[in-house]
């Protein structure tokens, strides 16, 4: 059993798919990795890894109604697997052949040319001169899930943004915020704005994503602002002190700068770049935003007369807009660097599905050919990583991927299940989305709304209308919406 079947084994026990990173956990703790393995080669802490699979163990042990931990996850999930009959289903002699073909094709098309000649094929391997269409493995295939590996083959660069965010992050004080819908880049951008300070310009680096905090630290902005500074304070292996600098008389927000300016800055010999990926979420909770959000802009602020804060570089990721009301001047969202991840354009797909060794995808008429997809699902890169993945292993052809993909069928059928299940638990979003994909004209929609379906990646907004991101919607929606 390879990770992409435990994963599929436990889809059926839980009740939510992993988040990106508890995903990320599971897979390199099935290969074997550690925390500190795990953490070096993603750009997280190792300390924070740590309690992500700490968590990780934890809910699968409620889900599964068993122990698990990380020396027996293993051998749990393939016992499950071998009592459930959708797994059994999926299982033929064909499949594992494939399996380790492809991994012998890996190991024979990585050697220079030069040597190829003089060697015979790895075992399963079929010249190409011997075969009408080998399957190409320019590195090894993992179908596309998480941010994208730090040294992967996969990952496209859209100039001038990553050289613009490696710069800005460079100077004193800086803000950068990056936006964009889900599954679209921006934690894989993130990482890579991370290692780039750390590796050239000696900085330290914390990671908060607010999708890991538990329910109860959005109960209260004192709640939330202690979780903030612990975590920070974990990540700089510096001891915490919240009761040091903590007073009720002066209040949260207070406390917290000073938590920050007089002891956490001045314990450090290094700026630190403070990363908050998935800030969208606490949109859902206005008393704690509408206080949290001033701060941050507030130690923007306070970098331009304080030494002591530019030390302190801040990288803010979000899916939408703020729905909430900020004032003008208090608002982080209107300050330093805002960087809006675009869709891959046609060359990008191009490039991409070259590198995924499908060399009709080569030249002008290369081009031409990718030209239906892109209109199918735009530029979103998880919706083109996904089409490329299946195409470079030949599950199906262009054609058919293209008849079949807005369909229960098609290849993007879980991803739009997923988005599906979302609208029906929200009926208010359902309804405003099937205005617009049944509009004949743009749609003006409810701000809330609009930025909620933004952040899904179901529409664009231009101005303040609203349109289909991509026909693959449009299609899909339209039947299950009815």
């Amino acid at each position: 059993m390879n990770v992409d079947e435990a994963l599929v084994v436990l889809d059926i026990f839980l009740e939510n798919r992993l988040n990106n990173l508890q995903e990320l956990v599971f897979r390199q703790s099935w290969e074997g990795q550690t925390y500190q393995e795990i953490a070096d080669s993603s750009s997280y802490d190792a300390n924070y890894i740590k309690d992500v699979g700490s968590k990780l163990w934890k809910l699968l042990s409620q889900s599964l109604d068993e122990e698990v931990t990380k020396s027996n996850f293993r051998s749990v999930i393939r016992r499950r697997a071998e009592s459930s009959a959708i797994y059994k289903k999926s299982q033929n002699a064909q499949a594992v052949l494939l399996h380790y073909q492809q991994l012998a094709d890996k190991e024979y098309l990585e050697l220079p040319s030069s040597d190829r000649e003089n060697l015979e094929p790895c075992i399963g391997y079929t010249r190409q001169e011997d075969q009408k269409s080998p399957i190409p493995v320019p590195e090894r295939l993992d179908i596309p899930s998480g941010p994208v590996p730090l040294n992967s083959f996969f990952y496209i660069e859209r100039p001038p943004i990553e050289e613009r965010a490696c710069a800005e992050i460079a100077k004193p004080g800086s803000l950068i915020r990056i936006k964009a819908p889900k599954q679209t880049g921006k934690t894989s951008l993130m990482q890579r704005i991370l290692t780039h300070a750390r590796q050239t310009i000696g900085v330290q680096t914390v990671l908060i994503s607010f999708q890991l905090a538990d329910s109860h630290v959005f109960t209260s902005l004192d709640k939330f602002l202690r979780w903030f500074c612990a975590n920070a304070s974990r990540q700089l292996h510096i001891e915490p002190r919240l009761d040091d600098y903590w007073d009720e008389d002066i209040g949260s927000k207070v406390s917290c700068t000073l938590y920050f300016q007089e002891y956490l800055l001045r314990k450090i010999d290094c700026p630190v770049v403070c990363a908050l990926d998935e800030v969208n979420r606490i949109f859902e909770y206005p008393e704690i935003s509408g206080d949290f959000l001033p701060l941050l802009r507030s130690w923007y602020e306070d970098a331009a007369e304080l030494e002591i804060w530019q030390k302190l570089r801040l990288l803010v990721v979000h899916a939408t807009e703020a729905y909430i009301p900020l004032d003008i001047n208090q608002s982080p969202f209107n300050v330093g660097l805002a960087i809006k991840l675009p869709e891959f354009t046609l060359s990008q797909v191009q490039d991409l599905a070259i590198r995924h060794g499908l060399d009709w995808a080569k030249g002008e008429v290369g081009a031409q050919t990718l030209t239906p997809l892109v209109a199918m699902i735009g530029g979103h890169p998880y919706l083109v990583r996904l089409a490329l993945y299946h195409l470079a292993r030949q599950d199906v052809t262009l054609e058919q991927l293209l008849q079949e993909a807005p369909t229960i069928g098609g290849i993007y059928s879980n991803y739009l299940r997923h988005h599906l299940a979302n609208l029906q638990e929200h009926p208010e979003l359902a309804t405003a989305f099937k205005r617009v994909l049944t509009a004949t004209e743009d749609v003006q929609l409810e701000a809330i709304t609009a930025y909620k379906l933004e952040s899904m990646g179901l529409v664009k907004l231009e101005g303040n209308h609203a349109v289909p991101s991509c026909e693959l919607y449009r299609l899909y929606f339209c039947e299950q919406l009815g």
